[in-house]
Protein backbone atom coordinates (compact mmCIF):
# COMPACT_ATOMS: atom_id res chain seq x y z
CA UNK A 1 0.00 0.00 0.00
CA UNK A 2 2.70 2.45 -1.53
CA UNK A 3 0.32 5.48 -1.64
CA UNK A 4 -0.25 5.32 2.83
CA UNK A 5 3.23 5.06 3.76
CA UNK A 6 4.53 8.02 1.39
CA UNK A 7 6.71 9.54 3.47
CA UNK A 8 6.63 43.10 35.19
CA UNK A 9 3.80 42.44 33.36
CA UNK A 10 1.07 44.94 35.23
CA UNK A 11 2.84 47.69 33.90
CA UNK A 12 1.37 46.76 30.46
CA UNK A 13 -2.12 47.11 30.96
CA UNK A 14 -3.73 50.67 30.32
CA UNK A 15 -4.79 53.16 33.23
CA UNK A 16 -8.63 52.65 31.96
CA UNK A 17 -10.16 50.15 29.83
CA UNK A 18 -14.14 51.81 28.85
CA UNK A 19 -15.20 48.87 26.82
CA UNK A 20 -15.53 45.13 27.42
CA UNK A 21 -13.57 43.91 24.07
CA UNK A 22 -10.66 46.42 24.46
CA UNK A 23 -10.30 44.77 28.20
CA UNK A 24 -10.69 41.21 26.32
CA UNK A 25 -7.91 41.83 23.78
CA UNK A 26 -6.00 43.73 26.25
CA UNK A 27 -5.94 40.77 28.75
CA UNK A 28 -4.91 38.55 25.72
CA UNK A 29 -1.97 40.41 24.43
CA UNK A 30 -0.79 41.16 28.67
CA UNK A 31 -0.95 36.97 28.99
CA UNK A 32 1.18 36.95 25.92
CA UNK A 33 3.90 39.92 27.10
CA UNK A 34 4.03 38.25 30.25
CA UNK A 35 4.88 35.26 28.58
CA UNK A 36 7.68 36.72 26.41
CA UNK A 37 9.54 38.63 29.08
CA UNK A 38 9.80 35.09 30.94
CA UNK A 39 10.83 33.00 28.02
CA UNK A 40 14.65 32.55 27.05
CA UNK A 41 15.52 33.87 23.44
CA UNK A 42 16.02 29.85 22.67
CA UNK A 43 14.01 26.95 23.60
CA UNK A 44 15.35 23.87 24.69
CA UNK A 45 13.45 20.72 23.21
CA UNK A 46 14.12 17.13 22.30
CA UNK A 47 14.45 16.58 18.36
CA UNK A 48 11.03 14.39 19.29
CA UNK A 49 9.36 17.67 19.61
CA UNK A 50 10.49 19.22 16.21
CA UNK A 51 11.00 15.96 14.11
CA UNK A 52 9.25 12.72 13.50
CA UNK A 53 10.37 9.55 11.61
CA UNK A 54 10.06 9.27 8.31
CA UNK A 55 7.46 6.37 8.12
CA UNK A 56 6.36 5.70 11.29
CA UNK A 57 2.70 7.99 10.61
CA UNK A 58 -0.61 7.20 10.95
CA UNK A 59 -3.15 6.27 8.42
CA UNK A 60 -6.86 7.01 7.86
CA UNK A 61 -9.53 4.51 7.21
CA UNK A 62 -13.11 4.94 6.37
CA UNK A 63 -16.26 2.99 6.07
CA UNK A 64 -19.87 2.64 5.76
CA UNK A 65 -22.07 0.47 7.80
CA UNK A 66 -25.34 0.75 9.73
CA UNK A 67 -26.25 1.79 13.63
CA UNK A 68 -28.82 -0.08 14.43
CA UNK A 69 -31.45 -0.47 18.27
CA UNK A 70 -32.24 2.79 18.03
CA UNK A 71 -35.53 4.36 19.56
CA UNK A 72 -37.68 5.38 17.02
CA UNK A 73 -34.87 8.39 15.79
CA UNK A 74 -33.55 6.23 12.57
CA UNK A 75 -33.56 7.52 9.15
CA UNK A 76 -36.63 7.65 7.50
CA UNK A 77 -36.51 5.86 4.85
CA UNK A 78 -38.89 7.34 2.07
CA UNK A 79 -36.65 10.54 2.49
CA UNK A 80 -33.24 8.00 2.76
CA UNK A 81 -33.93 4.84 0.65
CA UNK A 82 -29.88 4.24 1.06
CA UNK A 83 -30.76 2.82 4.72
CA UNK A 84 -33.24 0.43 2.97
CA UNK A 85 -30.75 -1.10 0.65
CA UNK A 86 -27.76 -1.65 2.81
CA UNK A 87 -30.14 -3.52 5.14
CA UNK A 88 -31.68 -5.49 2.43
CA UNK A 89 -28.03 -6.27 1.40
CA UNK A 90 -26.74 -6.71 4.96
CA UNK A 91 -29.73 -9.40 5.61
CA UNK A 92 -29.16 -11.11 2.18
CA UNK A 93 -26.10 -11.73 3.72
CA UNK A 94 -27.67 -13.64 6.54
CA UNK A 95 -29.36 -15.68 4.05
CA UNK A 96 -32.57 -13.56 4.57
CA UNK A 97 -34.15 -11.94 1.15
CA UNK A 98 -36.95 -10.04 1.12
CA UNK A 99 -39.38 -9.68 -1.78
CA UNK A 100 -39.36 -6.73 -3.21
CA UNK A 101 -42.93 -5.30 -2.20
CA UNK A 102 -41.93 -5.80 1.45
CA UNK A 103 -38.66 -4.23 0.66
CA UNK A 104 -40.15 -0.80 -0.72
CA UNK A 105 -43.08 -0.97 2.53
CA UNK A 106 -40.26 -1.14 5.33
CA UNK A 107 -40.36 2.00 7.59
CA UNK A 108 -37.35 1.34 9.34
CA UNK A 109 -37.54 3.72 12.84
CA UNK A 110 -34.78 2.07 14.61
CA UNK A 111 -31.93 1.68 11.68
CA UNK A 112 -29.32 5.06 10.74
CA UNK A 113 -26.66 4.90 7.88
CA UNK A 114 -23.28 6.23 9.37
CA UNK A 115 -20.02 6.81 8.48
CA UNK A 116 -17.36 5.16 10.32
CA UNK A 117 -14.16 7.09 10.33
CA UNK A 118 -10.65 5.98 12.47
CA UNK A 119 -6.80 6.69 12.42
CA UNK A 120 -4.73 3.46 12.02
CA UNK A 121 -1.28 4.71 14.61
CA UNK A 122 2.05 3.82 12.79
CA UNK A 123 3.12 0.31 13.52
CA UNK A 124 -0.35 -1.10 14.33
CA UNK A 125 -0.84 -4.98 14.57
CA UNK A 126 -3.63 -7.37 13.30
CA UNK A 127 -5.64 -8.15 16.70
CA UNK A 128 -5.16 -4.38 18.30
CA UNK A 129 -8.12 -2.12 19.07
CA UNK A 130 -8.18 1.69 17.55
CA UNK A 131 -11.08 4.32 18.63
CA UNK A 132 -13.54 4.96 15.78
CA UNK A 133 -15.71 8.04 14.92
CA UNK A 134 -19.49 7.21 13.93
CA UNK A 135 -21.02 9.95 12.04
CA UNK A 136 -24.79 9.92 10.65
CA UNK A 137 -25.36 10.77 7.29
CA UNK A 138 -29.23 10.32 6.35
CA UNK A 139 -31.83 12.15 8.48
CA UNK A 140 -31.41 9.96 12.16
CA UNK A 141 -32.82 12.42 14.92
CA UNK A 142 -30.33 10.50 17.33
CA UNK A 143 -28.06 7.69 17.52
CA UNK A 144 -27.82 7.17 20.89
CA UNK A 145 -28.39 4.31 22.16
CA UNK A 146 -27.52 2.60 19.04
CA UNK A 147 -25.27 -0.20 18.17
CA UNK A 148 -23.11 0.15 15.16
CA UNK A 149 -22.66 -3.43 13.31
CA UNK A 150 -19.86 -5.15 11.63
CA UNK A 151 -18.54 -2.40 9.04
CA UNK A 152 -15.05 -3.15 7.24
CA UNK A 153 -12.58 0.14 7.61
CA UNK A 154 -10.96 0.82 4.38
CA UNK A 155 -7.65 2.36 3.27
CA UNK A 156 -7.22 4.96 0.21
CA UNK A 157 -6.52 1.82 -1.74
CA UNK A 158 -9.29 -0.19 -1.31
CA UNK A 159 -8.51 -2.89 1.06
CA UNK A 160 -9.74 -3.78 4.25
CA UNK A 161 -7.70 -2.78 7.20
CA UNK A 162 -9.82 -3.14 10.54
CA UNK A 163 -13.35 -4.22 10.55
CA UNK A 164 -15.33 -2.01 13.63
CA UNK A 165 -18.31 -2.79 15.56
CA UNK A 166 -19.89 -1.82 19.03
CA UNK A 167 -22.11 0.34 21.30
CA UNK A 168 -21.87 4.09 20.70
CA UNK A 169 -20.63 6.67 23.13
CA UNK A 170 -23.10 9.37 22.69
CA UNK A 171 -22.21 13.03 24.85
CA UNK A 172 -25.59 14.65 24.37
CA UNK A 173 -29.17 14.48 25.53
CA UNK A 174 -32.65 15.62 23.68
CA UNK A 175 -36.34 15.35 23.92
CA UNK A 176 -39.47 16.42 21.90
CA UNK A 177 -43.17 16.46 22.30
CA UNK A 178 -46.10 18.69 20.76
CA UNK A 179 -43.30 20.85 18.87
CA UNK A 180 -41.12 21.62 21.69
CA UNK A 181 -37.52 20.76 21.80
CA UNK A 182 -34.73 19.97 24.36
CA UNK A 183 -31.36 18.94 23.12
CA UNK A 184 -27.79 19.15 25.04
CA UNK A 185 -24.83 18.93 22.70
CA UNK A 186 -24.78 16.77 19.68
CA UNK A 187 -26.39 13.34 18.57
CA UNK A 188 -25.70 12.66 15.22
CA UNK A 189 -22.10 11.68 16.00
CA UNK A 190 -20.52 9.58 18.80
CA UNK A 191 -17.61 7.44 19.25
CA UNK A 192 -16.60 3.87 20.37
CA UNK A 193 -13.58 3.58 21.91
CA UNK A 194 -11.55 0.59 20.98
CA UNK A 195 -14.53 -0.08 18.59
CA UNK A 196 -13.07 -1.17 15.75
CA UNK A 197 -9.70 -4.21 15.44
CA UNK A 198 -7.03 -4.20 12.96
CA UNK A 199 -7.20 -7.05 10.70
CA UNK A 200 -3.86 -6.20 8.68
CA UNK A 201 -0.70 -4.41 9.14
CA UNK A 202 0.42 -1.66 6.60
CA UNK A 203 3.89 -1.48 5.85
CA UNK A 204 6.50 0.77 6.18
CA UNK A 205 9.73 1.53 5.30
CA UNK A 206 11.80 2.25 8.50
CA UNK A 207 13.60 -1.24 8.13
CA UNK A 208 14.47 -0.36 5.04
CA UNK A 209 18.01 0.74 3.70
CA UNK A 210 20.87 2.28 5.66
CA UNK A 211 19.14 5.41 6.64
CA UNK A 212 16.36 7.01 8.10
CA UNK A 213 14.83 10.31 7.24
CA UNK A 214 14.16 12.69 9.81
CA UNK A 215 11.10 15.10 8.60
CA UNK A 216 10.47 18.22 10.41
CA UNK A 217 7.88 19.99 11.28
CA UNK A 218 8.17 23.01 9.71
CA UNK A 219 10.69 24.72 7.06
CA UNK A 220 14.11 26.22 8.81
CA UNK A 221 16.96 25.52 7.26
CA UNK A 222 18.44 26.38 10.61
CA UNK A 223 16.72 23.91 12.43
CA UNK A 224 17.74 21.17 10.26
CA UNK A 225 21.68 22.49 10.46
CA UNK A 226 20.89 22.29 14.02
CA UNK A 227 19.68 19.17 14.64
CA UNK A 228 22.02 17.75 12.31
CA UNK A 229 25.20 19.33 14.59
CA UNK A 230 23.62 17.75 17.34
CA UNK A 231 22.99 14.23 16.03
CA UNK A 232 26.86 14.47 14.58
CA UNK A 233 28.08 15.70 17.88
CA UNK A 234 26.62 12.89 19.86
CA UNK A 235 26.22 10.04 17.55
CA UNK A 236 29.53 10.77 15.60
CA UNK A 237 30.47 13.34 12.87
CA UNK A 238 29.31 12.26 9.51
CA UNK A 239 26.40 10.86 11.13
CA UNK A 240 23.77 13.12 9.88
CA UNK A 241 23.52 15.34 6.89
CA UNK A 242 20.44 17.99 6.22
CA UNK A 243 19.18 17.43 2.57
CA UNK A 244 16.88 20.42 2.77
CA UNK A 245 15.00 22.54 5.17
CA UNK A 246 12.76 19.79 6.37
CA UNK A 247 14.78 16.54 5.83
CA UNK A 248 17.91 15.31 7.91
CA UNK A 249 19.11 11.67 6.60
CA UNK A 250 20.39 9.80 8.99
CA UNK A 251 22.66 6.60 9.22
CA UNK A 252 20.92 4.29 11.34
CA UNK A 253 21.91 0.71 11.91
CA UNK A 254 20.93 -2.87 10.02
CA UNK A 255 19.29 -4.70 12.75
CA UNK A 256 15.63 -4.02 13.77
CA UNK A 257 16.34 -3.90 17.32
CA UNK A 258 19.31 -1.94 17.02
CA UNK A 259 17.48 0.30 14.84
CA UNK A 260 14.80 0.82 16.95
CA UNK A 261 17.29 1.16 20.00
CA UNK A 262 19.38 3.69 17.96
CA UNK A 263 16.06 5.84 17.02
CA UNK A 264 14.93 6.15 20.93
CA UNK A 265 18.54 7.67 21.94
CA UNK A 266 18.12 10.06 18.78
CA UNK A 267 14.69 11.14 19.93
CA UNK A 268 15.80 12.32 23.17
CA UNK A 269 18.52 14.27 22.22
CA UNK A 270 18.68 18.01 23.41
CA UNK A 271 18.29 20.55 20.87
CA UNK A 272 18.32 24.62 21.41
CA UNK A 273 16.24 26.42 18.85
CA UNK A 274 16.65 29.83 17.24
CA UNK A 275 13.95 31.93 18.30
CA UNK A 276 11.04 31.29 14.92
CA UNK A 277 10.41 33.98 12.14
CA UNK A 278 8.52 36.47 13.06
CA UNK A 279 4.60 35.81 12.85
CA UNK A 280 1.01 37.39 13.61
CA UNK A 281 -2.05 34.91 12.98
CA UNK A 282 -5.24 36.59 12.67
CA UNK A 283 -8.89 34.64 13.05
CA UNK A 284 -11.30 36.58 11.08
CA UNK A 285 -13.94 34.86 12.34
CA UNK A 286 -13.29 34.96 16.09
CA UNK A 287 -11.63 37.95 16.39
CA UNK A 288 -8.28 36.54 17.65
CA UNK A 289 -5.32 37.63 17.45
CA UNK A 290 -1.66 36.18 18.29
CA UNK A 291 1.79 37.61 18.35
CA UNK A 292 4.78 35.67 18.74
CA UNK A 293 8.19 36.63 20.42
CA UNK A 294 9.83 38.07 17.47
CA UNK A 295 7.13 40.47 16.28
CA UNK A 296 8.51 43.89 16.64
CA UNK A 297 6.86 47.43 15.17
CA UNK A 298 8.48 50.14 13.11
CA UNK A 299 7.89 53.70 13.57
CA UNK A 300 4.03 55.16 12.38
CA UNK A 301 1.25 57.24 12.68
CA UNK A 302 -2.41 55.75 12.65
CA UNK A 303 -5.67 56.86 12.87
CA UNK A 304 -8.53 54.95 12.60
CA UNK A 305 -12.01 56.42 13.10
CA UNK A 306 -15.50 54.41 13.15
CA UNK A 307 -18.18 55.04 10.94
CA UNK A 308 -21.93 53.81 11.95
CA UNK A 309 -24.99 54.05 9.50
CA UNK A 310 -28.36 53.42 10.96
CA UNK A 311 -31.75 52.99 8.97
CA UNK A 312 -34.97 53.26 10.57
CA UNK A 313 -38.12 52.09 8.92
CA UNK A 314 -41.45 53.58 10.10
CA UNK A 315 -45.06 52.07 8.56
CA UNK A 316 -46.88 55.13 7.59
CA UNK A 317 -50.81 54.19 6.67
CA UNK A 318 -53.29 55.83 4.36
CA UNK A 319 -56.70 55.84 5.26
CA UNK A 320 -59.09 57.03 2.73
CA UNK A 321 -62.25 58.66 2.82
CA UNK A 322 -65.82 57.36 4.26
CA UNK A 323 -67.26 57.02 1.06
CA UNK A 324 -64.36 57.48 -1.48
CA UNK A 325 -64.12 53.89 -2.34
CA UNK A 326 -60.21 54.21 -2.19
CA UNK A 327 -58.12 51.49 -0.51
CA UNK A 328 -55.65 51.13 2.19
CA UNK A 329 -52.49 52.20 1.42
CA UNK A 330 -49.08 51.43 3.41
CA UNK A 331 -46.05 52.70 2.74
CA UNK A 332 -42.52 52.94 4.41
CA UNK A 333 -40.95 56.05 5.91
CA UNK A 334 -37.30 55.59 6.24
CA UNK A 335 -34.95 57.67 8.45
CA UNK A 336 -30.88 57.26 7.67
CA UNK A 337 -28.60 58.17 10.20
CA UNK A 338 -24.75 58.85 9.29
CA UNK A 339 -22.74 58.92 12.59
CA UNK A 340 -18.82 59.21 12.35
CA UNK A 341 -16.41 59.15 15.08
CA UNK A 342 -13.40 61.50 14.72
CA UNK A 343 -10.47 59.44 14.56
CA UNK A 344 -7.66 60.37 16.81
CA UNK A 345 -3.53 60.34 14.86
CA UNK A 346 -1.37 58.49 16.94
CA UNK A 347 2.15 57.67 16.56
CA UNK A 348 3.66 54.64 17.67
CA UNK A 349 7.22 54.39 18.38
CA UNK A 350 9.64 51.74 17.51
CA UNK A 351 9.01 48.61 19.15
CA UNK A 352 12.01 46.35 19.48
CA UNK A 353 10.14 43.68 22.21
CA UNK A 354 7.01 42.10 21.65
CA UNK A 355 6.08 43.67 25.42
CA UNK A 356 6.97 47.63 23.46
CA UNK A 357 4.14 46.17 20.76
CA UNK A 358 1.59 45.41 23.37
CA UNK A 359 2.51 48.37 25.25
CA UNK A 360 1.56 50.26 21.85
CA UNK A 361 -1.44 48.51 20.38
CA UNK A 362 -3.16 48.53 23.81
CA UNK A 363 -2.34 52.63 23.41
CA UNK A 364 -4.89 52.81 20.56
CA UNK A 365 -7.71 51.56 22.91
CA UNK A 366 -9.56 49.40 19.52
CA UNK A 367 -12.05 46.74 19.42
CA UNK A 368 -10.15 43.39 18.35
CA UNK A 369 -12.05 44.12 15.14
CA UNK A 370 -10.89 47.27 14.66
CA UNK A 371 -7.47 45.59 15.62
CA UNK A 372 -7.59 43.17 12.81
CA UNK A 373 -7.96 46.15 10.23
CA UNK A 374 -5.12 48.29 12.07
CA UNK A 375 -2.90 45.60 11.44
CA UNK A 376 -3.35 44.79 8.57
CA UNK A 377 -2.45 48.52 7.11
CA UNK A 378 0.35 48.75 9.42
CA UNK A 379 2.20 45.35 7.71
CA UNK A 380 0.62 46.95 4.21
CA UNK A 381 2.61 49.97 4.89
CA UNK A 382 6.04 48.12 6.11
CA UNK A 383 5.80 49.21 9.64
CA UNK A 384 5.04 45.74 11.11
CA UNK A 385 7.65 43.43 11.03
CA UNK A 386 6.48 39.91 11.02
CA UNK A 387 4.69 37.73 8.72
CA UNK A 388 0.93 38.47 8.84
CA UNK A 389 -1.34 34.96 8.48
CA UNK A 390 -4.99 35.22 8.51
CA UNK A 391 -7.09 31.82 8.99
Amino acid sequence: MASMHAPSAASLLPSAVRRAPVARWTAMLFLAASGAALSLPAQALRIKEVAAIAGARSNKLTGYGLVVGLDGTGDQTTQMPATTQSLSNYLQQLGITLPPAALSSLQLKNVAAVLVTAEMPAFAQPGQAIDINVSSIGNSKSLKGGTLIVTPMRGVDGEIYALAQGNMVIAGAGASAGGSKVQINHLSAGRIPGGAQVERAIPTPLQEGSTINLDLNATDFQTARRVAQVINARMGAGIAQALDGRTVQVQAPIGPGARVGFIADLEELPLELAAPSAKVVVNARTGSIVLNQAVTLGPCAIAHGNLAITINSTPVISQPGAFSQGQTVVAQKSDITIKQEPGTLLTLPVSPQLADVVRALNSLGATPQDLLAILQAIKAAGALNAELEVI
